[in-house]
């Protein structure tokens, strides 16, 4: 089977059209390398700028002062530590709950097969088209006074958990990737005795490692990065995330510091697509092919 391309075999077999395709190429690549690349430097070189220099017009490409003790002033000054762990609790205990009930719903909907499971699935994907700041008043209003217990989350983890519980794109990938899974192999583990629920922990679970850590990440990444429910919910500075906490203290900070904390606030996220990109990928992907 031949690989269909752009540019034919026999064109790029020309010195002249292979020249311009190495140069197009080159190109295209320098551009989307500077576009994406461009500011994550200019962050992180700001944050090694004295504050005459970070302010200077027009910006130095290179910093003419070095001084990395910004990084260590914004730690300090803005508690990022105190924050890191606020912000890492919370995100940790959302994927949790959201793997606990993602994983069932889209168990549920694959392969138990429940009454009205189409309508379900649809309702579920119609929510993704609602914008999240239509939703911010009507869950204010819920957390502040939780209907049946009435109770205020304000100030507490489960207003952080309690909305990021259920996602719609979440059990959706679940959902495809467990429709996947040759039905055989589980019609063999019921035959044998095994109950849904065992099914579930012992074949499906062990199968599914690629779409699991594409949610996981999802989930760790959807709390890290939310700014406006946090901010709304969160009031107290030692209950803050890492995002609402550096708001709230960048008044009367320098800003080549608050660019410092900024730079911080970034690396665990860019880390994260850095590492696990090839996963997110394999895992989005898997669910494609059956069998």
């Amino acid at each position: 089977m031949s690989t269909r391309t752009l540019i034919s075999p026999a064109q790029l077999a020309k010195p002249r059209a292979k020249a311009l395709y190495r140069a197009t190429f080159a190109l295209v690549v320098g551009g989307f390398t500077l576009v994406f690349l461009g500011p994550l430097y200019w962050m992180v070189s700001s944050g090694f700028k004295d504050t005459q220099e970070v302010v200077r017009t027009p910006p130095t490409l290179v910093p003419g002062s070095f001084a990395p003790e910004n990084y260590t002033r914004a730690w300090e000054v803005m508690d990022l530590s105190t924050l890191l762990f606020n912000t890492l609790y919370y995100a940790f205990g959302a994927l949790a709950f959201q793997l606990a009930l993602d994983v069932a719903a889209a168990y549920s909907l694959s392969k138990l097969r429940p009454v009205f499971g189409r309508a379900i699935l649809g309702g579920m994907l119609v929510t993704l088209m609602i914008p999240a700041t239509v939703l911010v008043v009507p869950q204010y209003l819920t957390v502040l006074d939780v209907p049946v217990v009435e109770r205020n989350l304000l100030n507490t983890p489960w207003v952080i958990w309690l909305p990021a519980v259920t996602n719609a794109f979440n059990i959706f990938l679940l959902k495809r990737f467990f429709d996947s899974i040759p039905k055989e192999l589980l019609d063999a583990a019921a035959m044998d005795g095994a109950s849904p629920l065992r099914i579930l922990r012992s074949i499906v679970l062990p199968i599914s490692r690629p779409i699991l850590g594409v949610v996981s990440i999802f989930a760790v990444v959807g709390v890290w990065k939310d700014f406006l429910w946090p901010m709304l919910t969160l009031p107290d500075p030692t209950k803050q995330t890492l995002n609402v906490g550096i708001y709230s203290l960048s008044t009367g900070v320098p800003v080549n510091v608050l660019i410092a904390a900024l730079t911080i606030a970034s690396v665990p996220t860019l880390l994260i697509f850095l590492v696990f990109q090839r996963n997110i990928m394999s895992g989005l992907t898997a669910g494609s092919l059956k069998g």
